[in-house]
């Protein structure tokens, strides 16, 4: 199975600059899940926002999810998808405000026993391997262990965070449904065209994998 691609979008305070960018990175077919950013200083503005970066993206079929806001009922107000957690919130809170309705995925899993645990709950996907609020980005062969672990031994799908391109293909040969690619992609000059290089390299590693 060839994984899907997650974006982790960038902090965004001016949507404008991206939206292009968004409708490009759409059209490649490669995204199925983006997991938004946007600052603002009101509901009302963040709304605004989040309308105008979403739009694209699920006209096209992803779903859109951002961090936990501090009202469970503004992700439906917001005409959002769902929500990515961290290990350390209130999961058993979100699984109950947001199910069966919306995505809800758990990232920040700093050990197995903490993955397993959330796998037991409503949750939608865990994920391994994406940069921590302090900036501490995990090890890829930790993020290969984990996913490939996850992968063969559990049902609830699993992402796996690619820091660079080079990380692309062994996060594909895990056996993870997904791979998050995070705001690195917009340093590249078109990221719709670094998208869809991580997808053929994500193909390749699999039918590689395949045939060994």
């Amino acid at each position: 199975m060839v994984p899907q691609f997650m974006l982790i979008a960038p902090p965004i305070d001016d949507p404008a600059p991206y939206l292009a960018r968004f409708a490009a990175l759409a059209e490649t077919g490669a995204l199925a899940v983006a997991l938004l950013n946007v600052t603002a200083d009101s509901d009302a503005s963040l709304k605004r926002k989040l309308d105008m970066l979403a739009q694209p993206l699920q006209a096209a079929g992803i779903a859109c999810l951002i961090a936990p806001p501090s009202d469970p009922r503004l992700v439906a107000r917001l005409s959002l998808d769902g929500v990515q957690v961290s290990a350390a919130d209130d999961l058993g809170a979100w699984v109950e405000a947001l199910k069966p309705n919306r995505i809800l995925g758990v990232g920040g899993l700093k050990s197995r026993h903490e993955a397993m645990e959330a796998g037991e709950k409503d949750i939608d996907y865990v994920m391994f391997g994406e940069p921590r609020p302090d900036g501490y980005l995990p090890p890829l062969s930790q993020t290969i262990e984990r996913a490939q672990w996850w992968a063969e031994i559990f049902n609830v799908p699993c992402i796996a965070y690619a820091s660079d391109l080079d990380a692309v293909a062994p996060l594909a040969a895990t056996g993870a449904e997904f791979i998050a690619i995070g705001p690195w992609l917009f340093d590249a000059k078109d990221p719709a065209d670094m998208l869809a290089e991580a997808r053929r390299i994500a193909k390749s590693s699999v039918m590689e994998r395949a045939v060994s």
